[in-house]
C-alpha cells in the first residue's frame, strides 16, 4: 500500500493552524487539520485532493506525480461546464476548463461538527459554486448559474477517485437492478446484483440514493450518494495505462462519480440554476 502523497503535510508534530497554504508540485494547496479530520485542496480547480477522518484510512485517492501544467489527476476533480469531450469543439479540454482554473476561496470557517467551505469561479456569463463541508462525513454541493441572455448547455460532474486496499478486492452494491449504459460495450445494460470493475468498468447508471462500496481489503464500507437528479458513473482504466500513473497506483482506486447532463446536456434558461451533490459515510 502507497501512502497518500499529501499525507506528508500531517507527519510535523507542531500545533498546525486549521487552516494553512502550502506550495506543492507547482500548486497552491490549502492544508486543513482540524480534530474530526484532515484535508487538501488544490486552488486550482477547488479541487479536493485529500480527506480522512480521524483515527481512519484516507478516503480519496492521488496520484504521486503531478504535470507541470494542466489537471491534477485524483480527489474529485470539478468536471464543467462539460463533462467529457466537448459536443463541437475537439479542442477544447475533456472535462471543461474547471478543473484547469484557479478558483477563488470566498469562506472558510471551524465549528465542532468540522470544516466548510465555498469556492467559487466565474467565467463569462457563468457563476459556479462549490460548497464543502467536511468532518466525519463528506459533503461536496456544485452550484451553477446561467446569467446570459440565451438558453445554453451545460453538463457536469463530481469525478471522486476513492482510495481502496485493492481493485480486485472491492465490490459496489445498492445498484442491482439499475438501468445503464455500459460505454465499453457501447450497449444498454441493466446491473444485476454486487458490481465488480477488476478488468475495467466505465457505465453511466440512472440510479437514486446510496450505495456501498465494500472494500475488502481494508475491510471497510463508504456509502455514497450522487443525489436524486443526477447519474452514476462507474470508472476504472483496468489495464489501460494512465499517463503519469504507475501500475500500482491504479489499482489503489475506483471512480463513482455524481454526473448530469453527460448523455443530453442540460438546458439552462437565463437566470436558472443547476445543482449537484456527492456525499459519503462511513457504513455501518
Amino acid at each position: 500500500m502507497h501512502e497518500h502523497p499529501l499525507q506528508r503535510f500531517f507527519k510535523s508534530l507542531r500545533e498546525r493552524p486549521v487552516f494553512a497554504w502550502e506550495r506543492y508540485q507547482m500548486r497552491d494547496v490549502l492544508v486543513i487539520d482540524h480534530p474530526l479530520c484532515q484535508a487538501v485542496f488544490s486552488r486550482q480547480g477547488a479541487q479536493l485532493l485529500h480527506f480522512q477522518p480521524t483515527g481512519q484510512k484516507p478516503w480519496l485517492w492521488c496520484a504521486a506525480k503531478w504535470p507541470h501544467v494542466g489537471a491534477i489527476r485524483g480527489g474529485v476533480p470539478v468536471c464543467w461546464p462539460w463533462f467529457g469531450r466537448h459536443p463541437s469543439e475537439n479542442a477544447w479540454p475533456s472535462h471543461g476548463w474547471a478543473r484547469l482554473l484557479d478558483w477563488k476561496l470566498l469562506d472558510s470557517s471551524t465549528d465542532d461538527d468540522g470544516v466548510r467551505l465555498h469556492w467559487q469561479l466565474q467565467l463569462c456569463d457563468w457563476t459556479v459554486d462549490l460548497h464543502a463541508h467536511l468532518g466525519e462525513r463528506m459533503d461536496l454541493r456544485l452550484s451553477t448559474e446561467h446569467q446570459d441572455s440565451l438558453p445554453c448547455q451545460l453538463s457536469q460532474a463530481l469525478h471522486a477517485y476513492w482510495r481502496i486496499g485493492d481493485v480486485s478486492e472491492i465490490a459496489l452494491s445498492g445498484l442491482d437492478g439499475a438501468q445503464g449504459y455500459d460505454q465499453l460495450s457501447r450497449q444498454v445494460c441493466q446491473q444485476e446484483g454486487e458490481l465488480r470493475v477488476d478488468g475495467g468498468c466505465q457505465r453511466v447508471f440512472q440510479h437514486d440514493g446510496e450505495l456501498q462500496l465494500k472494500d475488502h481489503a481494508w475491510q471497510r464500507e463508504l456509502c455514497i450518494d450522487t443525489g436524486d437528479d443526477a447519474d452514476t458513473v462507474v470508472w476504472h482504466p483496468g489495464s489501460r495505462p494512465l499517463l503519469g500513473v504507475s501500475w500500482n497506483e491504479v489499482l489503489e482506486f475506483v471512480c463513482v462519480e455524481a454526473a448530469s447532463g453527460g448523455t443530453d446536456s442540460l438546458s439552462l434558461a437565463p437566470g436558472e440554476r443547476a445543482h449537484l451533490s456527492l456525499q459519503a459515510r462511513v457504513g455501518a
